[in-house]
């Protein structure tokens, strides 16, 4: 198992957390969701000598990639940015990003990689899995490294609760099925790190969650 270290940083108006994940012999990262402070974030990866390989998107909402932009120009265009192929519309749209209507600026966002549900790719020495879970927005994707037992939900799953979907392209019943299907079935240990607020695990959820026994 590859020694991966995760660093949070709740940033922006809204709390979001941005993950940096790290593998500590090589010292490769990746970043999820730049959600504001891109110069933080660039310094953090300056200070802790970490190469970023990969900018990961888990959606495309305003608060999830407002520091994207600035990011991608401080460590270098040339760290590819992901994200599901399902969420093109919605960062290349102000009005269902919400940015339009939340956010100091209008946001756009053209991805490098366009992801599938269940493609695994190589990274960090280890093997990362793409899960598709729509509800909260039509692309919503976590990344679950199996290896070490780490989820990152995004705006999908949340300790004792889930993602609102009352904005553009949402359907509360479409996302509870797909948080059955793609994220229930992973072991009870595995740890969820969501897009807001604590950590919490896959067994937890299953019990102490509200919202996925009401379907």
């Amino acid at each position: 198992m590859e020694n991966l270290v995760v660093i949070t940083n709740p940033l922006s108006s809204m709390m979001t957390n941005c993950y940096t994940v790290y593998n500590t012999d090589s010292r490769e990262a990746i970043i999820i969701d730049p959600a504001s402070n891109a110069r933080f974030l660039y310094n953090m990866l300056v200070n802790q000598r970490l190469k970023c390989v990969g900018i990961f998107l888990t959606h495309g909402h305003f608060d999830h990639i407002g520091g994207l932009e600035e990011l991608s120009e401080l460590i270098g265009h040339n760290v590819p940015i992901y994200a599901a192929e399902e969420e093109l519309e919605i960062l290349q749209d102000p009005r269902k990003n919400l940015s339009s209507m939340m956010s100091e600026q209008m946001i756009t966002v053209k991805p490098d990689v366009l992801l599938q549900d269940g493609q695994k790719l190589d990274l960090l020495g280890t093997v990362m899995t793409c899960l598709l879970v729509p509800g909260h927005t039509k692309g919503g994707m976590a990344f679950y490294f199996e290896e070490n037992g780490y989820l990152f939900s995004g705006d999908t799953l949340f300790a004792r609760s889930v993602g609102r979907s009352d904005f553009p392209t949402g359907d509360a019943e479409t996302l509870i099925t797909a948080i059955k299907e793609k994220l229930m079935v992973l072991p009870d240990e595995v740890t969820v790190y969501p897009g807001h607020n604590e950590r919490t695990t896959i067994g937890r959820e299953r019990e102490m969650n509200p919202f996925l026994s009401a379907y």
